[in-house]
């Protein structure tokens, strides 16, 4: 078996390799060639954590294996991220584990490319302006991934935290983009064409009336039953959009729309792989608000893990260990 560190998996990808690896697999999503299995995912009793295992095959490549993890929100105090996962890669020929990834990294660059992707089908072409809505960690993946897909100019941040704000606030200027951290989120999401979330939220953080024509919304923080960032009005009057449905209603942002009656699985126009593959229509016209519920299915961190391994195989890399 090939094991791979948390420290050489970052050397091994870079976000720009991730966007296309997860772009061709959710393409491979809607042509029917790959296949995420049904989510695990419970609150453990121990700790405020919450712990899953997502699973999933692409025949087109091929590959086969599981990601287990979850969040740990206590984390940080012990000088560890909140996130924490591995990946486990089977070969599909025979069935046996033939790699262990460390996910934490390859999990924070999948999610950004996942945004990232629905920005580059969903956004307007000329978007300048980006808003972020929770700026810990992913935050930073979010914003470099959008950046690989569009010219962005301004960013506009909102966080609970101010020391979050500030972290976030070195890191875009010294990408050297003019920058704007917002006491309240309605200023936030007014002045942004793209605004992506990532919270941990179980309530509406983002308001129908505030968000002009012509924005795009990559919602990225609902992964669970009960989290929330969008106003459910918003979601029924928006042009909607999703990495896979059934999560997407179970899990996802659109889960309490639905849930409400406010959508049907009807008012989905599509995935965002079969607007890639040309089987759905995207964006409408200049006016229209388009949202993409990202709730992190398993290819995207098998593609991921499975890229780490083709590099880090091809360049002796990782450690061989007897299993």
């Amino acid at each position: 078996m090939l094991v791979i560190s948390e420290t050489l998996a970052r050397d091994l990808v870079a976000i720009e390799e991730a966007l296309d690896a997860v772009e061709q697999t959710f393409c491979a999503m809607a042509r029917g060639l790959a296949r995420n299995y049904p989510v695990v995912r419970e609150v453990v009793g121990h700790a405020d954590a919450v712990f899953g295992v997502k699973t999933g095959a692409d025949n087109s490549v091929p590959f086969l294996g599981l990601k287990a993890g979850g969040y740990w929100p206590h984390n940080l105090a012990r000088g560890l991220t909140n996130h924490q996962s591995s990946t486990l890669l089977f070969d599909p020929d025979t069935g046996r584990a033939s790699a262990l990834v460390s996910a934490n990294y390859l999990t924070g660059i999948r999610t950004g490319a996942a945004s990232a992707i629905a920005t580059k089908h969903l956004s307007r072409p000329d978007s300048e302006s980006l808003g972020i809505i929770g700026t810990g960690t992913q935050s930073v993946y979010q914003l470099k991934a959008t950046l690989a897909v569009r010219s962005i100019k301004t960013v506009h941040a909102w966080d609970p935290s101010p020391d979050n704000l500030t972290a976030f606030g070195k890191t875009v200027a010294e990408l050297g983009i003019a920058y704007r951290a917002h006491k309240n989120r309605e200023d936030a999401v007014r002045l942004s064409d793209i605004l992506v979330t990532v919270t941990p939220s179980t309530k509406p953080l983002v308001e129908r009336e505030w968000v002009v024509p012509g924005t795009h919304i990559s919602a990225m923080g609902a992964d669970t039953r009960g989290k929330q960032e969008l106003d459910p009005e918003l979601v029924s009057t928006a042009a909607l959009f999703v990495d896979e449905m059934a999560q997407s209603l179970s899990i996802g942002e659109f889960q309490h729309a639905y849930a409400q009656a406010l959508i049907g699985e009807s008012d989905i126009r599509g995935s965002i792989g079969a607007v890639i593959a040309g089987m759905a229509e995207g964006r409408r016209s200049a006016q229209e608000i388009t949202i993409f519920d990202g709730t992190g299915v398993s290819l995207q961190d098998l593609v991921v893990a499975n890229l780490a391994v083709r590099r880090a195989t091809d360049k002796g890399l990782g450690s061989r260990v007897e299993f």
